[in-house]
């Protein structure tokens, strides 16, 4: 089998643990370098360690918040170094949640999940573009589950809505350099935080589901990972649900 990313760099955000690191792994399975940024440096690192024994590529984890400028720029330059001066791929994925019912959601609750959630994607998308001038793809991250509103969510699910519109205006900008932007919106997909889940609440979410089963971190990777690939060159501006059926 070709392998669908051979020799190629790709940047994931938030991806020393759970969906990020699982797109990271898949893609490094398909011999391509790894660039893992996460607010959480340790799990950056320990992923990039791991991925790199197990796959035999080269994997680079650092330290970053994706709403800090300088951190964002440093992370795309040593992409760039990575990959011989060119950035092939992104993964927009990181984001926070801060919730709280509207009456009495703070300044500083929406600033925050704002500064992540959308201004982080647009200084990941800003930064690395630079690096795409002869073609590259982008995949942004806008779970489904908040598509049609959540209670106490107001912040969250205003950014996800963001990041579905910032996809489709930025392809009609990006298309003539054939530059890729798609999104995902995965549904209930299982970690170890939905291991805490109360079993009633569990049932009630997947009577939702006309699958009725989670999702896996791996359904939603294989997905990114057709959407980075050759496979997609005639897609662009294209959301895909990873949802099991929600909201068809």
């Amino acid at each position: 089998m070709v392998n669908l990313l051979k020799e190629k760099v790709i940047i994931v955000t938030s991806a020393g643990h759970g969906i990020g690191k699982a797109i990271a792994k898949i893609c490094a399975k398909e011999d391509v370098n790894v660039l893992i940024s996460d607010i959480d440096g340790d799990s950056a690192i320990g992923a990039a360690k791991e991925i790199k024994e197990k796959y035999g590529i080269k994997a680079i984890g650092l330290t970053g918040n994706v709403a800090n400028k300088d951190d964002v720029f440093k992370m795309a330059e040593s992409a760039s170094k990575l990959g011989g001066g060119k950035i092939w791929r992104l993964v927009n994925n990181a984001s926070i949640t801060r919730d709280a019912m509207f009456k009495k959601m703070t300044e500083e609750q929406w600033d925050m999940v704002m500064n992540v959630n959308l201004k982080g994607t647009f200084w990941c998308t800003k930064a690395v573009i630079q690096y795409m001038e002869n073609g590259g793809s982008i995949v942004n991250n806008s779970p489904i589950v908040d598509k049609a509103g959540n209670i106490g969510r107001n912040n969250y699910c205003t950014t996800k809505a963001g990041l579905i519109g910032f996809t489709k205006a930025l392809v009609k900008e990006m298309a003539r350099k054939n530059i890729h932007i798609n999104a995902i919106q995965p549904g209930f997909i299982k970690t170890p935080m939905t291991d805490k889940i109360p079993q009633k609440v569990v049932d009630k979410l997947l009577s939702l589901v006309p699958l009725g089963k989670w999702g896996k971190p791996s359904d939603v990777a294989n997905a990114v990972l057709f959407l980075l690939s050759d496979m997609s060159e005639f897609i662009t501006g294209t959301i895909i649900e990873v949802a099991g059926g929600m909201f068809m």
